[in-house]
């Protein structure tokens, strides 16, 4: 795992624990690197609650209870599909916070209107509205997996320095 990844798991680690809080995640793309960058960090346990790697649209619907008309209408890679992930694991896990990700890590599956590299993320922070977005990233299937991931905790952890509690 890289440093940056390491220093980002830590310091989401305290922000969590200084709160008091659980995380959950959703996962697609990543495959699960999310949750094992998290739960690399010692004392993880007593922060993190639940992880789903959804890579189908047959287990986002059956794990995650994304809608089939949001898949279909938006597509797995899309934010609206990142939003009712992040939403519902929050739900099922009984988390504060849950982080999803889908995307197209490659090198195939991508298209003129979706390419590779696409990525959409989705955070449901305590009560808040879900927040989401998509960012594009260049390089190989590991490099966009690791891009992705440390952008997901990059970004929940200067949401989570904006409130305090």
């Amino acid at each position: 795992m890289s440093n940056t990844l390491t220093q980002l798991s830590q310091q989401l680690g305290r922000l969590l624990l200084s709160r008091g809080w659980q995380i959950a995640c959703a996962e697609s793309c990543t495959g699960g690197q999310l949750a094992a960058t998290i739960t690399n960090t010692p004392g993880s346990s007593a922060y993190f609650s639940h992880g789903w790697v959804t890579y189908s649209d047959k287990a986002k619907q059956q794990l995650l209870g994304v809608r089939a008309t949001t898949l279909a209408e938006q597509g797995a890679v899309s934010e609206a599909v990142a939003q009712e992930m992040a939403i519902n694991a929050q739900c099922l896990a009984n988390a504060t916070v849950a982080i999803a990700i889908t995307g197209i890590a490659g090198p195939s599956g991508g298209s003129n209107q979706k390419p590779v590299g696409l990525v959409c993320f989705a955070w449901a922070i305590d009560n808040a509205p879900v927040t989401s977005q998509q960012q594009q990233f260049l390089g190989d299937r590991t490099t966009i997996r690791q891009q992705a991931t440390e952008h997901a905790l990059s970004i929940l952890c200067q949401h989570l320095k904006c409130i305090h509690g």
